[in-house]
């Protein structure tokens, strides 16, 4: 299901339920018997109080899946440039060096953007052929004695980066899983079914104002959790954003 049909989904069930309910509750309770006014000033407080509480628990949600969107993003862009600089900097080796090496570099960004890619959604790991993939790398450049003063200038560049774009890959095994505990989305989920149906401690009624407000305020909590949810497991939701600086830096190899 693609994820905009999921945010409007969302979205629309939370204004259809607050809706729903204050239609079955009039109908139920004569419209004399609710009176807005006679709501105890303490019921007021609590509803401001859980609202002030659920939206700073909501916003450092959302601040710490952000930053793991923003740490996934960096991490891969940091291996694929690491990776791409060890394919360029290889021209300076001679033959056959120079081709085992970029095949090595291709034969890895191909299989991590294809089926390894495809293993860390299902599985949240990386695989084991792909630490063989990126072995063989640092293999062939630490293996390597360079000739002349321009090749050995570059062997250690290539060391530095082949080190980098490894780093990267661990870094990136580390970052699979979902950010945020299963507690913490029990208390998000929890707090705005609470939030919601402190509207209806304040008596709300079916007038068109009362209703559009109760049904913006349910819509923008279904949409800060959609919000959550999508960032939460980066390399899952944002598969395709995430693999597109393999694809500017390698096009002939991502598939």
């Amino acid at each position: 299901m693609p994820s905009w049909l999921m945010l409007v989904l969302a979205v629309a069930a939370a204004i259809a339920v607050v809706v729903l309910v204050v239609v079955l509750r009039d109908r139920r309770t004569h419209a004399e018997e609710i009176d807005p006014d006679e709501t105890p000033d303490v019921i007021e407080y609590m509803t401001m109080m859980i609202g002030v509480v659920y939206a700073i628990v909501l916003g450092l949600a959302i601040a710490g899946v952000w930053e793991a969107r923003s740490g996934a993003d960096e991490t891969v862009r940091r291996e694929v440039h690491a990776l791409h600089a060890v394919s360029e900097r290889a021209g300076v080796w001679p033959e056959p060096v120079r081709t085992e090496l970029r095949s090595a570099v291709d034969e890895y960004v191909r299989y991590a953007t294809g089926d390894e890619w495809d293993t860390m959604v299902d599985s949240e790991t990386l695989t084991p052929h792909g630490d063989r993939l990126m072995a063989r790398i640092n293999g062939i450049v630490s293996g390597y004695n360079p000739r002349t003063d321009a090749e050995n200038r570059a062997a250690y560049t290539l060391a530095d980066q082949a080190a980098a774009a490894e780093e990267a890959r661990s870094d990136r095994s580390l970052d699979l899983g979902p950010t945020m505990p299963t507690l913490v989305w029990f208390g998000l989920i929890a707090g705005a079914m609470v939030a919601i149906g402190m509207l209806f401690a304040l008596q709300i009624r079916r007038s068109p104002r009362e209703l559009i407000l109760a049904g913006i305020h349910s819509a923008l909590l279904a949409f800060l959790l959609y919000l959550v949810w999508d960032f939460d497991t980066p390399y899952v939701h944002a598969a395709e954003d995430l693999r597109e600086p393999f694809t500017s830096l390698f096009p002939g190899s991502v598939t």
